[in-house]
């Protein structure tokens, strides 16, 4: 009986939760740990969510079943979210479908969609579930770059010709966890004409749809004419209202994988908690001035970070969206990897990041860095960044980081 389980020799031990203990066994011993790791937002809801929430669950009836596939009213409030946002128009009852966040979404996809031998073509470095949600799901895939480029669309091509079986899904994430990558509008077209020609499905995770900066809002492939035929697309509250852990999200786009999505999660599901959905409507219909406030102060702590760690030594490059800067190791650490040096920048500086490696071997020779302290924060995160560099004989600017 000590034989493995099928689907456990498929998944490898999480590298991230190496360091995650770490930060744990860290923390549990009394030390000041700066968390950058995880993309764990650190700003309350609105209020006025949190009294729909807590109006709604003082209602005796509320606490039953709810519906696998959304309330009708929080349905239609991402439909007119869509359609104030993108100027796209979706039908709330079958191209919209209400998920436990985005990463139960993905997964409950891959579920309905594809059959062992599945060729399934995600980015490396990705977030975990873009590709485990397939693997799980008992498909295979295949790398693709993250960088939005001409060489992005010839691995594509390669991909198609060299492949069998041919791979029918393409997962995209902009922007991108863990990169901080954007693409454009004409990037979609390209993507969509080309995923037309080749019979591709196209499942776009638009989680940080509302974090972007330097005034370049982020697309949505749906805005692509005829995209909804081979497109479907993630969003989530998590981030825009600081609500991750109410885990509330959606899918939305092509009738054909809605439907099919909604019909497994019927079955594995009984949707999310009523109070919850309705406070999930008061965020979507309510006042939006949390959306441009929380993207402002994450502004601020992109250039504070990228500031005050540039002075420490350590140059990031500056995220044009997303909550988390994609940091190349400082170039006289890089032979250390990124999992040892994301130990040592817990051990001796007392701030933990995420190894680029756990997203991927693409991801080697990074971290990613999540912008969820405050700028005071930041920038003694910086300093002591600048004293561990220091101790491993790294020259630093002469400045004071910070």
């Amino acid at each position: 009986m000590s034989e493995e389980f099928y689907r456990m020799k498929r998944l490898p031990p999480y590298v991230i939760a190496e360091v995650n203990g770490m930060r744990a066994a860290a923390r549990a011993a009394g030390e000041d740990i700066i968390d950058l790791g995880m993309g764990n937002p650190d700003l309350p809801p609105p209020a006025h969510v949190i009294e729909k929430l807590c109006e709604v669950a003082s209602k005796p009836d509320a606490h039953g079943y709810s519906q696998s596939k959304g309330i009708p009213g929080l349905r239609r409030a991402q439909a007119n979210y869509y359609g104030r946002r993108f100027g796209v128009d979706l039908d709330p009852e079958t191209e919209v479908v209400v998920t436990m966040g985005s990463k139960e979404g993905l997964a409950s996809l891959a579920t309905a969609i594809t059959a062992p031998g599945d060729v399934v073509l995600a980015p490396n470095p990705s977030y975990p579930i873009h590709t485990f949600g397939f693997i799980i799901a008992g498909a295979t895939i295949r790398a693709v770059p993250t960088t939005p480029d001409d060489h992005y669309f010839e691995s594509l091509e390669r991909a198609m010709n060299f492949t069998v079986p041919r791979p029918s899904i393409l997962v995209v994430n902009y922007p991108s966890n863990p990169t901080a990558e954007a693409v454009d509008l004409a990037f979609y077209e390209r993507l969509v004409a080309w995923a037309k020609e080749n019979k591709v499905w196209i499942i776009s995770d638009l989680a940080y749809s509302e974090l972007y900066y330097d005034g370049n809002p982020t697309p949505s492939i749906l805005q692509v004419k005829g995209a909804k035929d081979v497109a479907i697309e993630f969003t989530s509250l998590s981030k825009t209202y600081s609500m991750a852990g109410w885990r509330i999200g959606f899918a939305v786009g092509n009738k054909h994988l809605i439907a099919a999505m909604t019909r497994v999660k019927s079955y594995l599901d009984y949707g999310a908690f009523t109070p919850v959905q309705a406070a999930a409507c008061a965020a979507l219909n309510g006042p939006q001035d949390i959306v441009e406030k929380n993207r402002q102060l994450y502004h601020k702590r992109r250039d504070v970070m990228v500031e005050s760690f540039g002075r420490a030594g350590w140059d990031i490059p500056s995220p044009p969206a997303s909550m988390f800067a994609w940091a190349p190791l400082p170039p006289a650490l890089a032979h250390l990897g990124s999992l040892e040096f994301s130990k040592q920048l817990l051990s001796h500086a007392k701030v933990a990041v995420a190894p680029g490696v756990g997203y991927g071997e693409n991801g080697e020779g990074y971290v990613r860095i999540a912008m969820v302290e405050n700028e005071q924060r930041l920038r003694q995160a910086a300093r002591n960044v600048r004293k561990y560099l220091q101790s491993m004989g790294v020259n630093t600017p002469s400045a004071n980081a910070g």
